[in-house]
């Protein structure tokens, strides 16, 4: 996608890529994941989380994979799902850039705010919405996005999901 950090021109861009990876998607998907992290925390989500989020749930084979709540523990999940994890750092640092990009989108547009901490806030309009008679995969994202806020709220330290997961941060 990008080389030293540079951001890839719209025009040099996948149709695809630029559908699914577009910064307003990112920024959607990421305030998600926030909003519901901050409400089964009571605290705002650690900025370095975003990076989880994005290669957890844009891509289909994972998010299709993904439980249908946090009952199950992410270890365990891992443990089920082999090849599944197995994509994850690969995927989490391809989308690094993309993921910044939606970042800063979403600051730009005030749908995501960072506290003094570095933790971020999320602001949707009404919070996160899936309409059950659209069933979009955007809203299948936003859903999933929403659950992995959920679940990562559940441990201690962002490191530990990110060796949960296998990605170096």
């Amino acid at each position: 996608m990008a080389a030293c950090g540079r951001m890839t021109a719209w025009r040099s861009r996948s149709p695809a890529q630029a559908a699914m990876l577009n910064p307003a998607l990112l920024a959607t998907v990421i305030a998600a994941a926030a909003i519901e992290y901050e409400r089964a925390d009571g605290e705002p989500m650690p900025w370095p989380l975003t990076f989880l989020v994005a290669p957890l749930v844009v891509h289909r084979g994972t998010r299709n994979a993904l439980p249908r709540d946090t009952r199950t523990h992410l270890g365990n999940w891992v443990g089920q799902n082999p090849l599944i994890h197995a994509g994850i750092a690969p995927r989490a640092q391809s989308l690094a850039e993309p993921v910044r990009e939606g970042l800063r989108f979403g600051l730009a547009h005030s749908m995501l705010t960072v506290d003094e901490q570095g933790r971020l806030t999320g602001a949707l309009a009404d919070g996160p919405k899936v309409s059950p008679k659209r069933n979009t995969e955007v809203d299948q994202m936003v859903a999933k996005a929403g659950l992995v806020g959920k679940w990562l709220a559940k441990i201690d330290q962002p490191a530990t999901a990110f060796a949960v997961l296998g990605v170096a941060p």
